[in-house]
C-alpha cells in the first residue's frame, strides 16, 4: 500500500533523479504539482509538494482537496505532513521536531469539506492518526505531543494573538494543517503531522517579530535531519495498514464515489 508525504515550506524534493512524475488531474481541479513516486525502505511513497515546487501557493491558496484527492486516486491511504511552525513556549526552540497530537482551527474561508451535499459528519476528536504518529515518536529526539493552532495567514501573528494562543496552552502555530487533515479523514486515510520548529513566535520572543526570510533560512538549515527524519519514519511504518481509527465512514452514505 503506498503512502504519502506532503512537503511544507522549503521542503520541495525527496527522491533523486530516478523518481517517475505523474500528473493527475481531480474533481477539484489540478493538485499543487506533479506527484513524484519512488521507493523509502520497503515502502513505495508518493511525494507532493504542499506550495507548489517553487512555493507558489500561500498558505490560503493551497489546492488542498485537489491534492488529497490526488494521493488517494494513486492509492495513498496513509500520510505524513511535514510542516513548518512557530513555537509558542520557550521549551520548544528552533530546530524542534514535534509530533503534535492535536489541532486548533483558526482559518476562515478555505474549501474544508468534500461533504458539500448530506447530512455528513466525521468524527474528528483526535485529528492524528496513532499508529503514524507511534512511527515518528519512536525515534529520538522527537517531541511526543502538543497542539497545534492554524492560522489562516499569509501573515503572521500579532504578538497580541500569538500571547492568546499562548494562554489558551497551545504549543505550535502553522498556517496548512487545516484543512489538510480533516479531508484525509473524510478520505479514510491515515494522517499524521511532524512539525519543524522554524521560530519563537511573536509574542514569546519579545525582542523580535517573526520575519519570512528567517523562518525560511531556519527550515533551510534544519531541512537534512527533518528530512532524515520523515525518511526513518516511512522506515517505521508496517507493511500493511492496521488503524482503524481513521475509518470514518461507518454508517454513513457518501454523495460520491472515493476514487
Amino acid at each position: 500500500m503506498m503512502l504519502g508525504v506532503i512537503g511544507g515550506s522549503g521542503f520541495y524534493t525527496f527522491f533523486g533523479p530516478d523518481a517517475r512524475t505523474i500528473n493527475l488531474d481531480t474533481p477539484y481541479g489540478a493538485p499543487s504539482a506533479p506527484i513524484t513516486v519512488g521507493t523509502v525502505g520497503a515502502h513505495e511513497v508518493a511525494f507532493l509538494p504542499r506550495h507548489g515546487i517553487k512555493h507558489e501557493y500561500s498558505p490560503h491558496t493551497v489546492p488542498y482537496r485537489a491534492n488529497m484527492w490526488a494521493l488517494r486516486a494513486l492509492g495513498v491511504r496513509r500520510i505524513f505532513g511535514p510542516c513548518a511552525v512557530g513555537s509558542l513556549t520557550s521549551e520548544l526552540g528552533p530546530g524542534s521536531m514535534v509530533v503534535p497530537d492535536q489541532l486548533v482551527d483558526r482559518t476562515s474561508g478555505r474549501e474544508a469539506t468534500y461533504f458539500d451535499s448530506g447530512g455528513i459528519h466525521v468524527a474528528f476528536a483526535d485529528p492524528y492518526c496513532p499508529t503514524l504518529r507511534a512511527a515518528v515518536t519512536e525515534l529520538p529526539d522527537v517531541v511526543d505531543g502538543g497542539t497545534m493552532v492554524v492560522v489562516q495567514g499569509p501573515r503572521f501573528s500579532t504578538r497580541a494573538e500569538s500571547q492568546w494562543y499562548a494562554r489558551q496552552g497551545f504549543t505550535l502555530v502553522n498556517m496548512t494543517g487545516y484543512p489538510e487533515a480533516v479531508l484525509a479523514r473524510e478520505l479514510e486515510m491515515c494522517y499524521a503531522a511532524i512539525a519543524l520548529v522554524t521560530d519563537l513566535d511573536a509574542g514569546i520572543d519579545a525582542g523580535s517579530a517573526v520575519r519570512a526570510v528567517d523562518v525560511f533560512a531556519e527550515f533551510e538549515r534544519n531541512l537534512v535531519p527533518f528530512k532524515k527524519l520523515v525518511h526513518e519514519a516511512v522506515e517505521n511504518v508496517e507493511s500493511e495498514r492496521t488503524c482503524t481509527h481513521c475509518l470514518a465512514h461507518e454508517g454513513v452514505e457518501l454523495p460520491f464515489e472515493l476514487p
